[in-house]
C-alpha cells in the first residue's frame, strides 16, 4: 500500500557531501517511522538513520556527526544529507517506511551511493 521511491545516489569523490532523497505514496495513513538503512556487496543491510512522526533521530555510530536525516510530512519525503564520505559508506541505500495502521513494513528499490577517487 506504500511505495517509496529512492533518488539521489550516484559518485562522489572522498570527503564529499550527497543529499539522498525518499517520496512515499499511496498510503491513506500516517508513516510513523521512516529510516534508511544500507547494504555493501556481500554484507548483511545495516540501519543508518531513523526518523519518527515528531522528529526525533537515531543514527548508526558510522554515520553519527556526518549524516542527517529529516522529513517532510507534507512531502512525505525523507531525506538523508551525507558529509565527509568515505570509500566504506559505498553500499545501495535504501528507503523503510513503518505505518503502525498497517502495521506494515515497506521499502523502496535502493539507490546506489559510491565513494570513489
Amino acid at each position: 500500500q506504500v511505495l517509496l521511491v529512492e533518488s539521489g545516489g550516484g559518485l562522489v569523490q572522498p570527503g564529499g557531501s550527497l543529499t539522498l532523497s525518499c517520496a512515499a505514496s499511496g498510503s491513506p495513513f500516517s508513516i510513523n517511522t521512516m529510516a534508511w538503512y544500507r547494504q555493501a556487496p556481500g554484507k548483511q543491510r545495516e540501519m543508518v538513520a531513523l526518523i519518527t512522526s515528531d522528529s526525533s533521530t537515531i543514527y548508526a555510530d558510522s554515520a553519527k556527526g556526518r549524516f542527517t536525516i529529516s522529513r517532510d510530512n507534507a512531502k512525505n519525503t525523507v531525506y538523508l544529507q551525507m558529509s565527509s564520505l568515505k570509500p566504506e559508506d559505498t553500499a545501495v541505500y535504501y528507503c523503510h517506511a513503518y505505518v503502525v495502521a498497517h502495521n506494515g513494513d515497506y521499502w523502496g528499490q535502493g539507490t546506489r551511493v559510491t565513494v570513489s577517487s
